[in-house]
């Protein structure tokens, strides 16, 4: 299995942005690119390679299920695992997102300082579509 290096993190919010650059970057040591929504995102994901991608679900302009159906049309991003990240936590919303074909769910507020571990846990077990 290759290793987890590259994590992107799609979010709005600036606040969240810079937490998550901290916690993945500093504290879990993985090379992070921050966008700021989800056309950013599609516009860096080529070039950037990223392993794994954090994706905020409620973003305006294109929401985080949009995001991922256009990332899943992509040859290159096709099959990289993507964790959503939601401050909704009720059963049946989680359930419906992990529809999406989401490798899995972050609830907001997250640990910053499990985060790394957390999104490990989701490269070691859940890969993305087939």
């Amino acid at each position: 299995m290759a290793e987890l290096r590259k994590v992107m993190c799609v979010e709005d919010d600036a606040d969240i942005r810079d937490l998550l650059e901290f916690s993945l970057g500093t504290v879990g040591g993985y090379e992070v690119l921050c966008c700021d929504g989800g056309a950013a995102a599609l516009a860096a994901v080529d070039g950037f390679g990223p392993d794994l991608i954090l994706l905020d679900v409620m973003m305006p302009m294109m929401s985080g299920p949009e995001v991922l159906h256009a990332l899943r049309q992509r040859d290159t991003s096709r099959r990289v695992p993507v964790v959503f990240m939601t401050a909704k936590a009720m059963r049946d919303e989680l359930e419906d997102l992990l529809e999406h074909a989401a490798t899995g769910i972050i609830v907001k507020p997250f640990d910053p300082v499990s985060l790394p571990s957390d999104i490990r846990i989701y490269w070691e077990h859940g890969r993305g579509p087939a």
